[in-house]
Formats: C-alpha cells, structure tokens, sequence
C-alpha cells in the first residue's frame, strides 16, 4: 500500500505558505522577512515536486503494474500522462519539473519569479493527482 502521508503534508505546507506569501499584509513587513517567506514558498514547492514525482512512480508500478517505470521526473510525468492520470497538459508539467530544476539553488531573480508565477496551477495540479492517486479529497 502506498503512503500518500509525505505528499500530502508537503503540498498542504506548500498552500498555507502560498496563502501567506500572497497576504497583502506581507508587504508591510520587513523587506528581509518578505524574502524569507518568498525563499520559503520555493523550498516547499521543491519538497512537493520531489514527494509528488517519487509517489507517482510507486503508483505507477504498484497500482497500475507498470514493471518498468523510469527513475527520473520527466519520464515519470510522461508515463502518467500517457496513462491519463494527470489533468492539464504535459508542457505544464515538464514546465514544473524545469521550474524545480532550476529554482534547486537559487531562489533570487527571474527564476524564482518564473516559480512563483506558476504556483497557483502548479497548487491545483498537485491537489488533483494527489486526488487521483490516493482518492482522498482534500480539504479546499
């Protein structure tokens, strides 16, 4: 049986983290902390991809009984993909596995803005194949 514990706890982090960064009363904080919160919301996105991905491929061989499931990212998504278990398209999930990639050690600039710009998506995204997979509806 799978455990869906760690997926699910890293994308409910990810959200409340998400819904702080977006509170407008963020920007009335110090500049530093804004930045922390920011670097926070990325970090918890990394953890999400990371747990997500990792979750899939056991649901793949496990609940599907693919035996040959690839041990990277991007295969993975695309075996799902084919396998109909994700809900938009696959440009926006190698998008996000791109986006994770590069964010892995640099949280400043244009790529954490790229990030954050597709945190919303990426948010749903994740609670529908989290949904998917587990068939336990979260919480909105």
């Amino acid at each position: 049986m799978i455990d869906y514990g760690n997926f699910k706890k890293a994308l409910k982090h990810l959200e409340l983290q998400f819904q702080n960064y977006q509170n407008p009363d963020n920007m009335s904080l110090p500049v530093i902390t804004q930045e922390a919160v920011k670097e926070s919301v990325i970090q918890r996105f990394e953890t999400c991809c990371d747990c997500m991905w990792k979750v899939l491929k056991r649901y793949l061989k496990e609940d599907l009984g693919i035996p040959d499931v690839p041990e990277s990212p991007k295969p993975v998504f695309r075996l799902a993909f084919v396998n109909n278990l994700l809900s938009s398209d696959m440009d926006f999930w190698l998008q996000y596995i791109d986006v994770r990639n590069g964010t892995a050690h640099d949280y400043s600039g244009e790529k954490a803005e790229t990030a954050l710009s597709l945190m919303s998506n990426f948010i749903s995204d994740a609670r529908r194949l989290y949904e998917t997979m587990s068939g336990d509806k979260l919480d909105a």
